[in-house]
């Protein structure tokens, strides 16, 4: 083994990992924390502030409406005011309604 640790004296130091994103079709440089949060959350979640910079994009508010139990010119009468067991169609009685914002 005498060419054992001349060998090893000529191999080149390893160069320092670089770590990139691409977002939005351009690579940026950036550190391995960033990385690790960029694939975490996937680069379609990101958009650029300015050439330098980017940040996840605002979530999107949620617009579901969910109907609402009120009063009406024709509704439901319940039994006992229980609204599991409505037992006729009344004038001024209750309907689920969406309200409107």
């Amino acid at each position: 083994m005498p060419g054992l640790f001349e060998a090893l004296s000529k191999v080149p130091p390893q160069k320092k990992k670089v770590h990139t994103v691409t977002i939005q079709g351009q690579s940026m440089v950036v550190t391995l924390e960033k990385k690790l949060e960029v694939i975490r959350h996937g680069e379609d979640a990101y958009h650029w502030i300015n050439e330098k910079e980017f940040a996840l994009k605002p979530k999107p508010k949620p617009r579901t409406q969910y109907p609402v139990l009120k009063k009406s010119g024709k509704g439901y009468g319940f039994e006992e005011g229980d609204i599991h067991w409505p037992n006729k169609i009344e004038e001024g009685g209750e309907a689920w309604l969406i309200e409107q914002e």
